[in-house]
């Protein structure tokens, strides 16, 4: 025990200690609010304004179309198509929209063409068509005899008031906002594991290679060495998280009071901000901001870290035994992939089906499978699950982690004293059989 104690530390220290791991700890939120910040600055940039020739030979459409800041509409009408049609080529202009003459609506609904040098955008394509399409059935309307106006004034726009079965108030885009959260803790985990997995691997196969591990082996057991690794590393991993978390929460604290929310620990508190919020304000900022405090914050974090640590450990023992197996990160390559597509199809699974139904049962059952249950119920959680699901899910994934590492230290046992030998798939199934 003393010796598996001691590998610990000395595994947490060594990253603990190490520049790169210093810079990324305090780098990295920097960095990544600093992304989200210029993406923000990029979608708010203009385009280029893009000129678009009309030939419309019906002069029925051409100012329909308005000029925005994105798109000119030139009427040539009146100018000879091969001569527009030159144009498109020498790139004097974006496209040219062609418009047959016929007074038959039908025939021109199927004749109407674009030219470009390039493929336009769909949304771009459909803003004409929705163009064309309301002129086309105002006129239709006209030919019936029926009074547009009437049409447009006995058209409903229905606004659906949201509200829970407390009597509360509901929002819009609540779900949404669950599944950023639950994706980016489920998105953090997966980054976790495969940045500290690979941080065990390489650890292996430096000291395999160096020859040190000759040396340690003498001295402790190739499971305490293993296991040694796989715990100071994941320490090290729950340092940063929590060093993460205590900027993050101070970050959204000091954004709350600067918006005039005085955010207390209890419900209570929380209720008088939103009250103060939205006489300050005027608008559903408290609201949010409320129901925000109202997830489960306290049980999305504690299960960040159990689920960290848990997908952690199951994970890199096969990190540790490929780092064992193998005398180079090349060699490494055929096993790690289908280690990574599981953490990828959690991914998949959260974003395509948590989304839509958290409590469907693809969601549930994927919530409890051990390779993708980390990343799955991370997204889960903030739309509320039972505590029973909670805790069974981390009790398979810890009796999976069990299991895996029991596999995993054979295969670890064999192949840490095997050189210039590059492993297959059947040898480490002989591994396991030794």
């Amino acid at each position: 025990m003393n010796k598996l104690l001691l590998i610990i530390k000395r595994e947490f220290i060594a990253k603990v200690r190490n520049k790169s791991f210093i810079v990324m700890t305090f780098l990295s939120p920097l960095l990544f609010v600093g992304i989200g910040v210029f993406v923000g600055y990029l979608s708010t940039m203009k385009a280029e304004s893009k000129t678009i020739a009309i030939h419309d030979e019906t002069g029925r459409f051409v100012n329909e179309f308005k000029n925005d800041e994105e798109y000119k509409y030139v009427d040539f009408s009146k100018t000879d198509l091969k001569i527009l049609k030159d144009s498109i080529v020498k790139e004097s202009y974006e496209g040219l929209l062609i418009i047959p003459k016929t007074e038959d609506n039908a025939k021109l609904q199927k004749g109407i063409q674009y030219v470009s040098n390039d493929s336009p955008s769909v949304s771009f394509v459909e803003d004409m068509e929705d163009i064309i399409a309301k002129k086309i059935t105002s006129e239709n309307f006209q030919k019936e005899g029926l009074d547009t106006l009437k049409i447009n004034n006995a058209k409903a726009k229905v606004d659906i008031n949201l509200e829970k079965a407390s009597g509360e108030a509901a929002l819009k885009g609540l779900n949404e906002i669950k599944i950023i959260i639950g994706g980016a803790f489920g998105y953090l985990i997966m980054m976790f594991i495969i940045l500290y997995g690979n941080m065990v691997m390489r650890s292996v196969i430096e000291e395999k290679t160096s020859r040190i591990i000759e040396v340690i082996i003498s001295s402790v057991k190739p499971f305490q060495l293993m296991m040694g690794k796989i715990i100071g590393t994941s320490l090290a991993g729950i340092l940063q998280f929590l060093i993460w978390a205590v900027l993050g929460l101070s970050a959204m604290f000091i954004m709350s009071s600067m918006l005039g929310v005085h955010m207390g620990a209890s419900a209570g508190a929380g209720a008088q901000a939103v009250e103060a919020a939205q006489h300050a304000s005027g608008s559903q900022i408290g609201l949010y901001v409320k129901e925000l405090w109202n997830l489960p914050i306290a049980t999305i974090l504690i299960s960040f870290i159990i689920y960290f640590i848990g997908g952690y450990f199951l994970y890199s023992s096969f990190y540790a035994s490929i780092g064992a197996a193998v005398d180079n990160e090349t060699d490494s390559q055929q096993f790690l992939l289908p280690i990574i597509m599981p953490l990828i199809l959690g991914v998949y699974i959260g974003f395509f089906t948590v989304m839509n139904d958290p409590h469907g049962t693809i969601a549930t059952v994927f919530s409890f499978i051990p390779l993708t249950s980390p990343i799955v119920m991370m997204m889960r959680i903030p739309f509320g699950v039972p505590v029973w699901q909670i805790i069974l899910s981390m009790l398979i994934l810890f009796g999976t982690f069990l299991g895996v590492v029991w596999f995993a230290a054979k295969i670890y046992r064999v192949g840490i004293l095997m050189y210039g030998k590059k492993p297959t798939w059947k040898e480490l199934i002989k591994w396991l059989k030794y």
